[in-house]
């Protein structure tokens, strides 16, 4: 049996007459971990709903071999047929049903036509325990979290007698100790013959998991990194992505732009979880940020640092919600989102399809929808002002689109992310909240964000900065506050601040926590 696996030859498909993938070539060995490393709108994620039949055959030309035979894949059912699974970004998991019933679906376990539970919960649990997952198969999907549901993903897969593994920005939503528990999974299948292909903006775990890189740029394979067998550098990875060499990952921050008087503050802040009325998600938290400062929030997952940014902005979180906001030194009265948007704050979420945009509207919609009233008169929408907006926003962010009517889903994330920030800008905010703005995103979008605030800081906007990236938390912030169980722990400022002083503060908080 040949060495390789895949062969994709040629591979090129338009949409609406824009190439997103011209004349690809991908080979994979069989065995091994490989890497496709690439910009938000490369055409990594497109050249592997190619593979998967996703985008059935006729939708794009070239050829798909694999184990040497050519493959005319229809949909997802045929791929999977042949041993190949794909896992996306999004999670196809159904909340409201057992995790058994999940991991089986479509391919449940049945008797004479009717489905057995004892063998469903009897066999989900074999699969379960070999990828490390620590709940019963009968618990709800809704009730684990999204390092769990990943798990029960990579359970599904192996449940279909996978040979080639498919992940798409596997670990981009979990903390750092659930990533490395996944990619050392993957370690061990690769131990037992399964051939993995990997898309991650996350290069050091790029580094540290794959055996070769393949690097996409503008649709186009630009390089193959790893024949050579010598470890990977992280620099030489980006080189290839942007085209260009980025020494200098943040932009260069200075305390020119902070002044003395603080713009945003927030005392005594209080929250208890929606459901469970006795839990105390945030406890007594206060913090403040001067006017043209960044304050990084860095926590691990569960710390409660996107449930008080929540809280805050508009009660959208918890219940019994107490403590104080100031801004300027003037109590705020936030009732609701719009009430804090017409007192100057916004709120860029960390889960943009789902809170921060209307995907299946356009990208003119969406940079206007919070701040409606700019681009309103005698309650009509005045489309030529709503369309320039659109456009003024779209090249000052650089996004990669088609036109202003062009739905959001059909944008890459990077470029979703740069809607959903251009539509909070539209408001002209005095107080930016800022949840998780880069993850899964690639370095060149995540350096332009980096850009952006800090020109937002220069300008005298308060920056709250919450992120599960500690590099980018250390790169972007002046001063941090750690969170820890609903509470701050630690505030360091940001030159002072590196990784082990501030893991070293968090760990001692939870030993102290034990006790």
């Amino acid at each position: 049996m040949t060495d390789t696996i895949i062969e994709m030859r040629n591979i090129t498909k338009e949409f609406f007459g824009v190439k997103a993938l011209d004349n690809v070539n991908l080979t994979i060995k069989r065995g091994e971990i490989h890497a496709i490393c690439g910009e938000n709108g490369a055409g990594k994620s497109t050249l592997m709903n190619v593979l998967s039949g996703i985008y059935p055959y006729g939708t794009y030309s070239g050829e798909i071999i694999y184990n040497g035979e050519e493959c005319r894949f229809n949909d997802l059912k045929d791929s999977e047929d042949k041993g190949i699974v794909i896992i996306h970004q999004e999670l196809a998991l159904i909340p409201n049903v057992s995790v058994a019933e999940n991991l089986f679906l479509g391919n449940e376990r049945a008797n004479h036509g009717i489905i057995s539970w004892n063998k469903t919960n009897y066999e989900a649990k074999k699969y379960l325990d070999r990828v490390g997952f620590k709940y019963q198969p009968e618990i709800f999907v809704k009730d684990i979290g999204i390092g769990a549901q990943q798990l029960l993903e990579i359970a599904k897969a192996i449940a279909k007698n996978v040979s080639l593994l498919i992940l798409d920005e596997p670990t981009a939503s979990l903390p750092e100790k659930d990533a490395t528990h996944l990619l050392n999974l993957l370690k061990e299948f690769q131990k037992e013959g399964i051939t993995c292909v990997i898309i991650s903006h996350k290069l050091n775990e790029i580094c540290y998991i794959a055996d070769r890189i393949t690097i996409i740029r503008d649709g186009r394979t630009v390089a193959l990194l790893g024949e050579d067998k010598k470890p990977f550098d992280e620099s030489e990875i980006v080189k290839h992505m942007v085209g260009r060499d980025m020494s200098d990952r943040f932009p260069k921050r200075t305390k020119e732009s902070i002044c003395e008087e603080i713009g945003f503050e927030v005392k005594n802040w209080t929250t208890y979880h929606p459901t469970y009325y006795e839990q105390k998600v945030v406890d007594n938290v206060s913090l403040k940020v001067h006017k043209g400062e960044i304050v990084g929030l860095y926590g691990l997952m569960g710390a409660g640092r996107t449930e008080m940014a929540m809280s805050i902005f508009g009660h959208q979180y918890g219940q019994g919600t107490s403590g104080t906001v100031l801004k300027d030194g003037k109590e705020l009265k936030i009732t609701d989102p719009k009430s804090a948007i017409d007192q100057g704050l916004a709120y860029l979420s960390e889960d943009r399809k789902g809170l921060g945009l209307i995907i299946n509207e356009s990208i003119e919609l969406n940079t206007t929808l919070a701040n409606l009233d700019k681009v309103t008169k005698n309650l009509i929408i005045n489309r030529y002002q709503e369309a320039k907006a659109a456009k003024d926003y779209i090249a000052l962010m650089h996004t990669k689109c088609n036109s202003i009517a062009q739905p959001v889903r059909g944008l890459s994330g990077g470029n979703q992310q740069k809607v959903a920030i251009a539509k909070w800008l539209f408001t002209d905010p005095d107080v930016l909240i800022i949840d998780e703005p880069t993850r899964g995103i690639d370095v060149g979008a995540k350096y332009e964000i980096y850009c952006l605030m800090d020109e937002l800081a220069k300008q005298g906007k308060c920056i709250l900065f919450i992120s599960s990236d500690l590099v980018e938390i250390l790169g972007m912030s002046d001063r941090i506050y750690l969170m820890n169980e609903g509470v701050i722990c630690g505030e360091i400022n940001g030159e002072d601040a590196t990784q082990e002083s501030i893991m070293k503060m968090i760990v001692s908080h939870t030993r102290e926590d034990e006790k």
